[in-house]
């Protein structure tokens, strides 16, 4: 499935932790933004990482679920990323 994932996370060390593990599972297309494709378990991998990094009175981070149709109709007004994500883009 692929997914948009936001976060806003407020202590910096917190931040940069969530980043760096959003790194090893999608393309980062804005500051706090990933494009992510994600089986079931990686999903319920990736959210135990987030987990324990988050402080859920303060932080939070949402997925976006969306369909190959709706995908197709993204439109990036400004500059794009290098490569584009693809369902078979990313193995963890």
């Amino acid at each position: 499935m692929f997914y948009l994932v936001c976060y806003d996370v407020v202590l910096d060390r917190r931040r940069n932790k969530v980043a760096h593990i959003l790194e090893g599972y999608g393309l980062r297309v804005q500051k706090s933004v990933f494009e992510c494709v994600l089986t079931p378990d990686q999903r319920e991998m990736l959210n135990k990482k987030l987990a324990k990094f988050i402080d859920e009175g303060e932080d939070q981070v949402r997925f976006y679920p969306m369909s190959p149709r709706y995908r197709k109709r993204v439109t990036v007004m400004g500059m794009q990323p290098e490569r584009e994500v693809d369902d078979v883009a990313f193995i963890v």
